[in-house]
């Protein structure tokens, strides 16, 4: 018997699935995949971001979506070669659905799926203008009367809002609204993006002064113009301001600054939304078909209300109002909280000579920027990883074919490892009193950013001021708030000039509850997380972010936002999914999520 190479095992694989599938055979195509296997798909089979665990649910979806999807064309990607390591056989892949063009990752186990991914790349008859596509730019032949390119760019932002109708309007313009704003324009969605800010980039001038990245430059590029070759790995929040401006420009995007969404009600009727807009002092009525929050899944502040805040003689802010620490120097500062922010403001308060208290309220995972580079992202997102041949793209979707029920168990390894290296710099937080943890199963820094948005601390160095002593630690659940600083829950009295609240955000329905109404934010439910039923994650079990990127229970109403690898990767697949209605594509959805924990 001749051996088959690695590709033509593939090969031979996709021929049979594809047959099963083209001739709605669901059973046979069911038989191909594991009995413990997932299948998670990026639009193109449920017109949703699904992942089915197991053959039944992947049973279930193709019994209702086969018919109408109509898959074909399964294929190993053109210059892609598969590869096979401890049994596993892993293959990018093109295929083909009715309306449009997919790509994605398979990888078999014992001839069979273990997982698959399924992305939509681009909608058949609606493709960006790119490569060979690309509009020409300049008009050759002459014409009287014609516009410019400057003068057609300046007569569409006069008329969009007034003589034309957006299809869809974005509310905030920070990196989720500009990166989707950027994609549906590529597609010809018109689209207004609403801003309160005076500039573009100023969601992150206005943040206090120390604030950088933690995620290194390769995670962080914004769809079609990544970072130059010279761009820091840690970029400082001024510049990354920098850079979104000069992005809505190059991008041309219509973007309104100085503009708040003062209401929203959605028009059954007209299938449209009615949104009255104060546009720098003037009202404007917008009727868009789409309604997207892009407000930020860290953008509504959690200020807590204590007994006491209105007698404090010296100045108390949420974290996202901090200035800076310039104003305080030779003063007393308590942060409250542990997380991301307070570390920032803690370190910059030190080194402008303020005396600054941490107050820890629960634990924290903490993990130094470097192992989590070169161990945690390093084979995806790092030089390294692109001198390998590693594309942004394939970083992303290497990253999204791991499904979240089992993304733990390959994250657990990473931080064992990472728990080894820096054993003595752990060993060095605990003998100061700070409260460690590594996530509910061990699993650390990702997996509590999926499940829950807060609860860690990249380290860039303020760890070693709580080491040294040099931020002061203390714990406890704040009781009271005096004259001259707090109350703890054990008794002890912190004396303070200067309390920040680094108390962290809530959900993003609370920003549909403030701009359309609470009965709207309930039907959403909750936003983020993944049901895990771990600490700030209830269940059920979703198994995908909660209403993100996809359809929710409110009709034309989604949710976009997440970190910049998030904001970049998913806004592909929600401008398809708005740009496939605006064509009036039929978009048979799939596995709606229900509702779940109402309220803010």
């Amino acid at each position: 018997m001749l051996d088959t190479t690695t590709d033509d095992q593939v090969t031979g694989f996709l021929d049979r699935f594809g047959a099963a599938l083209e001739s709605g055979d669901t059973e046979a195509a069911t038989k191909m995949f594991q009995d413990d296997c997932y299948w998670r798909d990026l639009v193109s089979f449920t017109w949703n971001i699904k992942t089915l665990e197991g053959q039944k649910q992947i049973r279930d979806m193709l019994s209702e979506q086969l018919g109408k999807i109509k898959p074909c064309n399964w294929k190993i990607a053109e210059g892609e070669v598969a590869t096979e390591d401890g049994g596993i056989i892993t293959a990018w892949i093109t295929f083909e659905t009715g309306v449009a063009r997919g790509y994605g990752l398979i990888r078999l186990k014992d001839g069979k799926i273990w997982t698959l991914l399924t992305t939509m790349s681009e909608l058949k008859g609606h493709e960006e203008p790119l490569g060979y596509e690309r509009p020409l730019g300049a008009k050759h032949g002459a014409g009287k009367g014609r516009l410019t390119w400057a003068e057609e760019i300046e007569k569409e932002r006069a008329e969009m809002g007034y003589k034309t109708q957006p299809y869809t309007v974005i509310i905030g313009g920070g990196q989720g609204g500009i990166a989707l704003g950027a994609r549906l324009r590529q597609l010809g969605v018109p689209t207004i993006i609403v801003e309160k800010n005076e500039r573009p980039g100023d969601s992150w001038r206005k943040r206090y002064k120390s604030l950088c990245l933690h995620d290194p430059v390769w995670y962080d590029h914004l769809p079609y113009l990544p970072f130059p070759p010279n761009w820091p790995v840690f970029a400082p929040k001024d510049k990354i301001g920098d850079w979104l401006e000069m992005y809505t420009k190059i991008m041309e995007l219509n973007y309104w600054t100085r503009s708040t969404v003062e209401h929203a009600e959605y028009d059954e009727k007209s299938k449209e939304w009615v949104i009255t807009v104060d546009r720098d002092g003037e009202k404007v009525t917008l009727k868009p078909k789409q309604l997207v929050f892009a407000t930020g899944m860290s953008g509504k502040a959690n200020m807590p209300k204590l007994p006491g805040m209105e007698k404090f003689k010296g100045d108390q802010h949420h974290s996202s109002q901090h200035p800076g620490p310039d104003a305080y120097k030779g003063k007393k500062a308590v942060v409250v909280g542990s997380n991301n922010s307070s570390h920032d403001i803690c370190a910059a308060l030190w080194e402008a000579g303020v005396d600054v208290t941490m107050v820890q309220r629960s634990t924290t995972h903490i993990v130094r920027s470097e192992p989590l580079m070169e161990i945690g992202l390093g084979d995806l997102y790092s030089e390294r990883a692109v001198e390998a041949g590693m594309t942004t793209q394939k970083a992303d979707l290497i990253f999204a074919s791991l499904p979240y029920k089992i993304l733990h168990e390959f994250q657990i390894p990473v931080y064992d490892k990472i728990k080894e290296v820096d054993a003595d710099f752990y060993a060095g937080l605990e003998k100061a009193g700070f409260q460690l943890d590594w996530g509910a199963d061990g699993s650390g820094l990702f997996m509590k950013y999926l499940r829950r948005g807060s609860g860690y601390y990249i380290d860039v160095g303020a760890s070693q001021l709580i080491i040294d002593g040099k931020i002061k630690l203390a714990h406890g659940q704040v009781t009271e708030i005096v004259e001259d600083g707090l109350i703890l829950d054990d008794g002890t009295k912190l004396q303070a000039d200067l309390i920040v609240y680094a108390t962290g955000y809530g959900s993003m329905n609370g920003w549909v509850a403030d701009l359309i109404d609470q009965e709207t934010a309930d039907k959403v439910g909750k936003v983020w997380g993944l049901g895990s039923d771990t600490p700030k994650d209830p269940g059920p079990w979703e198994g995908e972010q909660r209403n993100m990127w996809k359809p929710t229970q409110v009709e034309a109403l989604w949710m976009h936002g997440g970190n910049l690898h998030q904001s970049r990767h998913y806004s592909q697949f929600l401008s398809l999914q708005l740009k496939a209605r605006m064509e009036g594509i039929d978009t048979p959805v799939y596995g709606l999520q229900e509702s779940h924990h109402l309220g803010r």
